[in-house]
C-alpha cells in the first residue's frame, strides 16, 4: 500500500495525541553534527598544544652543543631558567603573570594542568641539568638527546596515531613506545658509535618511557640513559 503524505501527517498526529513523541530526524542529526564538531576542535586543540609543547622539548637536544663549547655559561643559563620559570610560576598562581613565560606555560599547559604548577619544564630543566652535572660528555650527550627526541616525538607520534594503547601505562600508546625505542636507539648508536649501547638504549629509554610518572620521565630517562653509556660502555 502506498501512503500518502496527508497520511503520514495523520499517522504523526496520532502519535503525539497518544503521548508518543515525534521524532525530529533533522533536529538529531544537527546535534550530533554539533557534538561532533566539538569533539574535533577539541582534539585539534589539544594536538596543537602537544606539538607547542613538544617543539619546546626538542630545542633541548640542542644543550649537548652549547655544553662542549660553553659548559660554564650554558650550566648557569639552565639555572637562571629554572629559577626564572619557578618564580614565575609561583606569580601566575596569584594572578600575576610575568611576560614570555606566563603566555607561554599557558599556551601549553595540558587540561591535567589548568590551574595547576605545570611541573614539567622543571622536571626537563632538572633532568638536563642532571646528566651534564653527573655524567662524561658522551653520556650526558645520549641522555638528554635521548630524551628531547626519543621521550618528545613518542608523545607526538602517540598523540597523532596512538589508537592502541599499552595497558597499565597510563594511556601510552604501541607507536609512541616503538618511536622512542627507534629514535633512542638511532640517536645512541651514532653519538657512541657503538650498536650495542644503542640497542640497549632504546630498549631502555622506550621502558622508562612507558612508565606511568607523569612529567617525572623527564627525571628518569635522561638520567638512566646517560648512566648505561658511562657505566657499561
Amino acid at each position: 500500500m502506498v501512503r500518502t503524505t496527508s497520511d503520514m501527517n495523520n499517522a504523526v498526529g496520532t502519535a503525539s495525541l497518544s503521548g508518543v513523541p515525534a521524532v525530529d530526524t533533522g533536529l538529531c542529526k544537527e546535534r550530533m553534527l554539533h557534538r561532533r564538531g566539538i569533539l574535533i576542535r577539541s582534539r585539534v586543540i589539544s594536538l596543537r598544544k602537544e606539538i607547542f609543547r613538544k617543539s619546546i622539548h626538542l630545542c633541548t637536544a640542542f644543550v649537548p652543543l652549547m655544553l662542549h663549547y660553553l659548559y660554564g655559561l650554558t650550566i648557569a643559563g639552565l639555572f637562571s631558567v629554572l629559577a626564572v620559570y619557578i618564580i614565575s610560576e609561583i606569580l601566575r598562581l596569584n594572578g600575576k603573570n610575568v611576560p614570555v613565560f606566563s603566555v607561554i606555560t599557558e599556551a601549553a599547559a595540558r587540561k591535567r594542568d589548568e590551574n595547576r604548577f605545570v611541573l614539567g619544564p622543571v622536571t626537563l630543566c632538572c633532568g638536563v641539568l642532571i646528566s651534564a652535572l653527573l655524567f662524561d660528555e658522551t653520556a650526558a650527550a645520549v641522555g638528554i638527546i635521548g630524551l628531547a627526541a626519543g621521550d618528545g616525538l613518542a608523545s607526538l607520534f602517540g598523540k597523532m596515531f596512538g589508537e592502541v594503547k599499552i595497558p597499565f601505562t597510563g594511556g601510552k600508546s604501541v607507536v609512541g613506545s616503538l618511536s622512542c625505542f627507534g629514535v633512542i636507539f638511532l640517536l645512541s648508536s651514532l653519538i657512541t658509535n657503538n650498536t650495542a649501547a644503542g640497542l640497549v638504549c632504546g630498549f631502555a629509554g622506550m621502558f622508562a618511557e612507558m612508565l606511568p610518572l607523569k612529567d617525572f620521565d623527564n627525571l628518569l630517562i635522561p638520567i638512566v640513559l646517560s648512566a648505561i653509556v658511562q657505566f657499561c660502555f
